[in-house]
């Protein structure tokens, strides 16, 4: 599990670093509108997985289950099955795309008139890629419902670095957008083959079961229906509170906002990369022992809670001085409390990741979903009045207070699920959230070497209060040889 996470941690975090280097080269070379028609680009590839309707992730949830109860036999059939549907959903999403071109670079979107013609043939492009970046997700699914995260973490970090290098490869021989997007598309194909081989390579009967079965196609389609609904309503929550601050505020405050929330929300890295791994671990091994599956719920929060919280504290008593540092007085007085509010709200929200991901791995779709349609109009009524009456700091309390919600209806569902006693940290959760936010929130003193006295003090107490609430005696001596590892060893002859 552990090296799982990090094969997914470095699939997801490793093109970042690149696109440090290659954005202000893009920016400088194509100017500020080619790059923002290149970002929309990038944004498009990423959204277009919506139009699977979840049919990716229910493939893994399939495959992972029917692993799990030895019924392997089972596995071609529904994978060239979901192969199929997926197919028809990017040919459908493409003619859909393509339609839309004219009228998106014609009425909805303000684009120069030199740039419209490059523009709609990038568009095109773009289109016709919905088909190859849907049945990807499959295959990799289907590769991840077999724990092979060493193949798909190195295809996703080589997909996203190519995602940044590619265009700048192109420089040289071009400024228009359409090769750059056609060396996009070239690369997602290239991605696709070597996914589809990766699958036929670790699973050989799957090239000899090539059949469809209706009979799989319902129950399919309601699952992915359930996923598609969160994965739809939880981006838009996520996306919310900027387009409101900008109607009720300024688009200033969006700045002051967003710079913040991208900035803090880079934390739910680590629990996303954790969760990926868990959701076919959860389908596979439900079924067969769902005791075994409580212990992993309850071991992985712990160890998100653990590695989460000093990243967390740390941010709340540093905001005000970090932002200063990097953006100035002006940002540091406006965004402060934003930094600090939403801290504690991508605590919640890393914690809410383990749950959700037992949820719709042990079929249970439905639930979140539900959950995501409860919250979504509580939360447009309390960033409304929580927008109105505190500003800036209202939009990221009303945010913190609906990842707070969800966690809570996330481990309320999950204690229902499975059986057994509870053993969730809450008590550890109240120990070393509760105090140490609220002092971190109580120590903001102006000279900065407080601040850092402040944690000198508090981390220490709180990796205690760890040891003793949280860790058990099984996981104290692995605590201890990771320490040793780390600490440089010295010798005391010399």
């Amino acid at each position: 599990m552990a090296r799982n996470t990090l094969w997914n941690l470095a699939g997801t975090g490793g093109p970042m670093l690149v696109a440090l280097v290659t954005i202000p080269i893009l920016i400088r070379e194509l100017g500020t509108e080619r790059f923002g028609l290149l970002n929309l680009a990038w944004m498009a590839v990423g959204y277009f997985s919506l139009f699977d309707f979840g049919l990716g992730r229910a493939l893994t949830r399939v495959v992972a289950e029917k692993l799990g109860t030895g019924r392997e036999e089972e596995i071609p059939a529904l994978f060239w099955t979901a192969l199929l549907l997926m197919l028809g959903l990017g040919v459908a999403g493409c003619a859909a795309g393509i339609t839309a071109s004219a009228w998106l670079v014609n009425s909805a979107l303000k684009i120069p008139a030199d740039l419209r013609q490059e523009t709609r043939g990038a568009f095109y492009l773009l289109a016709l890629s919905i088909p190859v970046t849907i049945t990807t997700a499959g295959l990799r699914g289907t590769l991840e419902a077999r724990q092979w995260f060493r193949l798909t973490g190195t295809l996703r970090a080589g997909m996203g670095l190519f995602t940044f290098v590619a265009p700048v490869a192109v420089l040289p021989f071009s400024r228009s957008l359409v090769p750059i997007v056609a060396a996009l598309l070239a690369g997602r194909i290239v991605a696709w083959a070597i996914h589809l081989a990766l699958c036929l390579r670790t699973m050989p009967a799957l090239g000899r079961g090539r059949r469809i079965v209706r009979a799989s196609i319902g129950p399919l389609l309601r699952t992915g229906g359930w996923m598609t609904v969160s994965n739809v309503v939880s981006p838009l929550m996520a996306t919310l509170d900027r387009f409101l601050l900008g109607g009720l505020v300024s688009l200033s405050a969006v700045t002051y906002y967003a710079t913040p929330f991208d900035l803090v929300t880079k934390l739910l890295i680590v629990p996303s990369a954790l969760a990926g791994v868990l959701f076919p671990a959860f389908a596979a091994g439900f079924g067969q022992d769902a005791a075994q599956a409580r212990r992993l719920l309850d071991r992985a929060v712990r160890w998100v809670l653990l590695a989460i919280f000093p990243c967390v504290l740390t941010i709340v008593v540093l905001a005000e001085t970090g932002l200063r540092l990097w953006l100035g007085e002006g940002f540091a007085a406006k965004g402060t409390g934003v930094l600090q509010w939403l801290a504690i709200g991508v605590l919640f929200n890393s914690l809410a990741q383990i749950p959700f991901a037992l949820l719709q791995g042990t079929g249970r779709a439905d639930l979140t979903a539900r959950f995501h349609l409860i919250e979504l109009p509580l939360y447009v009524a309390a960033l409304w009045a929580l927008v109105n009456f505190l500003g800036l700091e209202g939009a990221a309390i009303a945010w913190s207070l609906r990842a707070a919600l969800d966690m809570a209806l996330l481990f309320a569902a999950t204690g229902r699920l499975l059986p057994g006693p509870t053993t969730l940290p809450w008590r550890g959760l109240l120990i070393l959230v509760a105090p140490g936010l609220a002092l971190g929130f109580a120590a903001q003193p102006a000279a900065p070497a407080l601040e850092v006295a402040f944690l000198v003090v508090a981390l220490p107490c709180a990796a205690v209060a760890a040891w003793t609430w949280l860790l058990t005696l099984e996981e104290r001596p692995l605590v201890q040889r990771l320490s040793q590892a780390a600490l440089p060893r010295r010798s005391w002859a010399q």
